[in-house]
């Protein structure tokens, strides 16, 4: 069962404020490395699978840092290239109740990987290796060359035989034209994916599809059906989340398969790090996939693989298969001892 997971994907150095301050507050932070595809890599090798990164590193003790910290995670490093000076930077602020968390970006567009090219990588090796590569549209919001390297990636993979995944993970803040300049970037991305990651809001927003329901359920059943037809999708999956008044958390994820919804139980629990739940679902999801689960016992995994990522400090998932099954089973011990 032990595959090769190809992320592709920047390496960022997230600074945290300490506790709930704001940055106007703060006088210290603390200082990690992160990126969705470090997380996803890193969750499906603690899930019993070999996690590989493609991406470029400043070839300075920024990068040696770097290299270290995904060491540490497991993370294997053939496939990531070194040179220029810099990476991306974000700033984390905690938010607290109705109060959401924010997320400031830097130096980001100027970072090696953004300004890498398609010779920085061996694109063919990769793609004969790789079982399942993973994709994200954070990535496919950073620039031509990012998004050019991406899609003759996911061809080659697919030609290979793999199998890709790719997460709409759509954010405003990165796409300077909005939704009509990112839309094309998506409709390539999702002609070539086998598992995407997505919810009604991308289905309306991004990709422009109309539904008269109103309720998110509702609009999810109707348009997520539409989106598999149209693109050819093996699976499509994904949450809802909800901010409860008492600070808790609420999630219920999904996925659609063979014409058929399946859901997990909207779960309620406390959160210490939101940052990086996302990235343990879709760990969740590919993992289920590749383990032969069901669709329902995948969508509950996956689940318990977000719920459990919001106890962790840090973006990264560090869940075990044995973890997340114990989290389902709610077998979970105060002490393990």
């Amino acid at each position: 069962m032990r595959k090769q997971i190809v992320a592709f994907g920047e390496v960022m150095m997230r600074l945290q404020v300490p506790g709930y301050e704001l940055l106007a507050q703060a006088n210290a932070l603390q200082y990690s490395f992160s990126g969705t595809g470090v997380n996803v890599a890193s969750a499906m090798t603690k899930l019993g699978h070999d996690g590989f990164l493609v991406t470029k590193l400043p070839n300075n003790p920024l990068g040696d840092a770097a290299i270290a910290f995904l060491q540490r995670l497991g993370v294997n490093r053939n496939y990531i290239s070194r040179g220029g000076k810099y990476l991306g930077l974000y700033f984390l602020e905690n938010g607290f109740g109705q109060r959401a968390s924010r997320v400031t970006y830097t130096n980001r567009l100027e970072s090696s990987f953004n300004t890498a090219s398609l010779t920085d990588y061996d694109l063919d090796l990769i793609a004969k290796q790789a079982d399942v590569i993973h994709f994200c549209g954070i990535t496919l919001a950073m620039t031509d060359d990012v998004r050019e390297t991406m899609k003759i990636l996911a061809k080659k993979v697919k030609e290979n035989g793999g199998l890709v995944c790719f997460d709409c993970n759509y954010r405003p803040s990165l796409w300077d034209g909005g939704y009509e300049k990112a839309k094309p970037h998506y409709e390539d991305m999702l002609s070539l994916a086998d598992i995407v990651m997505m919810n009604e809001k991308d289905a309306m927003y991004v990709l422009g599809m109309e539904t008269v329901e109103t309720s998110r359920e509702a609009q999810l059943k109707d348009l997520i059906p539409q989106v598999a037809n149209r693109y050819n999708l093996k699976k499509i999956a994904g949450t809802h989340r909800s901010i409860n008044s008492d600070n808790t958390h609420s999630l219920m994820g999904y996925i659609y398969t063979d014409g058929e919804f399946s859901f997990s139980e909207n779960i309620s629990f406390s959160v210490y790090d939101r940052i990086g739940a996302g990235d343990a679902y879709t760990s969740g999801i590919l993992h289920g996939e590749l383990a032969g689960f069901s669709p329902s016992k995948t969508v509950k995994f996956a689940a318990a693989a977000g719920m459990l990522a919001c106890t962790i400090v840090g973006d990264t998932p560090m869940s075990t298969e044995d973890d997340i099954l114990s989290a389902m089973a709610g077998t979970i011990d105060d002490i393990k001892r």
